[in-house]
């Protein structure tokens, strides 16, 4: 069975975002990247389901600019086998992403797709579902588990309610939660052995996809700075703020 794993260079969960000064987007200059979590979790799924011999072959794909490559050599030296880089220095949507991602599919032949539910930039939780509904396979998104037997997945995700298990036929689609597992840290060895790793580089022509955004930012602004909280002394106190100036009761 191969296994097709998307992964997205974001920026550091722990750099505190900067507005440009004319609002246009966010400062990256001199800023840290690195994978998106929800993403390394789906490649450290795909590697646990190699290592228990239910997967042939882990194929990563990531899309970017060429800097996208060390976010690929992350994935390979936790496991994976191959890269594939859709070189790309224009921002690339959710619909276009999911595209890309169908081109391929076409060309690898995958029997599973595993990505995160989310990148942490945008927060837009579209990729997979969309890449699922092009396709026409079956999906299992925010998994928090994930049991793979012959022809058939079975994914336990997490709801509102708690928590939902559903069984689908492969191939199919699954989008990965946090809570799926804890990725492990690559070695020194497997970093080396990365280096030496192919990673195929294609563009949006290449496949064939129109990769033009459909949606244009017209300003980006931080939120507001919250207020220093009061100390009351009484109850009566308490209830008077939240009735008189907050006016929440």
């Amino acid at each position: 069975m191969k296994v097709l794993v998307a992964v997205k260079r974001v920026v550091d969960y722990n750099v505190k975002i900067r507005v440009k000064a004319d609002g246009s987007g966010v400062d990256t200059n001199n800023v840290k990247f690195t994978m998106n979590p929800f993403d390394e979790s789906a490649v450290e799924e795909a590697v646990r389901l190699k290592e228990a011999g239910k997967a042939s072959e882990i194929v990563v794909v990531s899309m970017g600019p060429p800097q996208a490559q060390d976010t690929i050599r992350t994935a390979l030296a936790m496991g994976a086998d191959r890269g594939i880089l859709v070189g790309s220095e224009s921002e690339l949507q959710p619909l276009a992403v999911a595209k890309l991602l169908k081109a391929i599919v076409a060309r690898e032949q995958p029997s599973l797709i595993i990505l995160g539910k989310q990148a942490i930039d945008d927060d837009s939780n579209q990729t997979g579902q969309m890449l699922a509904a092009l396709l026409g396979w079956p999906q299992g998104t925010f998994a928090s588990k994930l049991v793979v037997d012959g022809e058939k997945a079975e994914v336990t995700r997490e709801i509102d309610g708690g928590l939902e298990t559903i069984a689908v036929s492969l191939p199919a689609v699954v989008t990965v939660d946090l809570r799926l597992n804890e990725p492990r840290y690559a070695s020194l060895p497997n970093i080396m052995k990365a280096k030496k790793k192919p990673i195929d580089t294609l563009s949006p022509a290449d496949l064939g996809v129109d990769a033009a955004p459909r949606l244009v930012t017209l300003k980006v602004e931080e939120p507001p700075r919250r207020k220093a909280g009061v100390k009351v002394a009484t109850i009566a106190e308490l209830v008077g703020k939240l009735k008189n100036e907050a006016k929440v009761i």
